[in-house]
């Protein structure tokens, strides 16, 4: 098992179980990011180290957050050398791509969710907590909701993939199981933020493409760009595992704001005002364009 070039911690113990919370971000979201850590260090409980995997490019900017239960990954670190990260000259350079002669051709939302499934071989805790950058967290949340004795919750919306306008996610629950050996679908959604994965299992999952396909588990994963690291999780879990050391639950811990307008401070108050009893949080997508400074402040940090 490889280590980070830095010191990391081992993860708090929380009703018997330890955990590690993982964020993937890049550059254009780092005063979201550091809106999220305000509000982790204040209301989150149960978590050892806070992991933000970031671009090579972008660790430099993201070093400010660190701190005594945060640490800046390099997902050169973690990632294999060679996926190669460039500039893309049809965005004029704007945006990035990842190639290699071993997959397609990615964009950032792809290597972000590599990256989750990597740390997993880097990391000493019962639990990874993803969370992403545009996640504010309103109320008091412990890791421990996770658990239920020594199983763990695999958040799992049954049968949702049959209504008709979630076709692109039925291409990803496939793309899935191919991945992982895998026909037929049961047709459930496994996609939401603030959500739990046993590490020994993404261990066990990347074992058992690379097993089956007697290829690196990224080349199987990404050799196409209908990718989902959630869907990938639960149909193993599900299908391959038959549950084994998880519980099922469809209740979201993080209300999220998908897409529509940018929301003025009215529609950001109803919307605050709208979370259920289980959800201590809220997501603002951040390409719907609602303004960062009215979130801070109507959150009131």
């Amino acid at each position: 098992m490889n280590a980070f070039p830095q010191p990391f911690a081992e993860g708090v113990v929380a009703a018997g179980h330890s955990h590690a919370l993982v964020t993937a971000s890049y550059r254009p979201d780092l005063e979201r990011c550091r809106l999220l850590c305000e509000t982790v260090d204040r209301q989150v409980t149960g978590i050892g180290t806070h992991y933000l995997l970031v671009e090579h490019g972008d660790v430099a900017a993201f070093r400010e957050l660190e701190g005594p239960n945060r640490v800046v990954v390099d997902e050169r670190d973690i990632l294999p050398r060679w996926l190669h990260s460039m500039r893309d000259p049809t965005s004029l350079f704007r945006r990035r791509l990842w190639l290699s002669t071993r997959t397609a051709a990615l964009r950032g939302w792809h290597v972000q969710q590599l990256r989750r499934l990597a740390i997993a071989a880097h990391v000493e805790a019962d639990a990874l907590v993803f969370c992403d950058s545009d996640v504010v967290f309103l109320k008091p949340f412990d890791c421990a909701r996770f658990w239920r004795g020594g199983r763990l919750r695999l958040f799992r919306r049954d049968g949702a993939l049959a209504a008709p306008h979630l076709e692109l996610q039925r291409r990803w629950s496939a793309a899935a199981g191919r991945a992982l050996g895998l026909t037929a679908s049961s047709g459930h959604d496994y996609i939401s933020t603030l959500i739990a994965w046993r590490v020994e299992t993404v261990r066990a999952m990347t074992e058992h493409i690379e097993a089956l396909h007697g290829r690196h588990w990224i080349e199987v994963f990404a050799g196409t760009r209908d990718m989902s690291e959630c869907m990938l999780y639960g149909r193993f879990v599900d299908e391959v595992l038959d549950g084994a050391g998880h519980f099922v639950d469809d209740a979201e811990f993080c209300r999220v704001y998908w897409d529509g307008p940018a929301l003025d401070d009215a529609g950001l108050r109803d919307f605050i005002a709208s979370l259920g009893p289980d959800q201590a949080a809220i997501g603002m997508q951040s390409f719907v364009g609602t303004d960062l400074s009215r979130i801070r402040r109507l959150v009131g940090a």
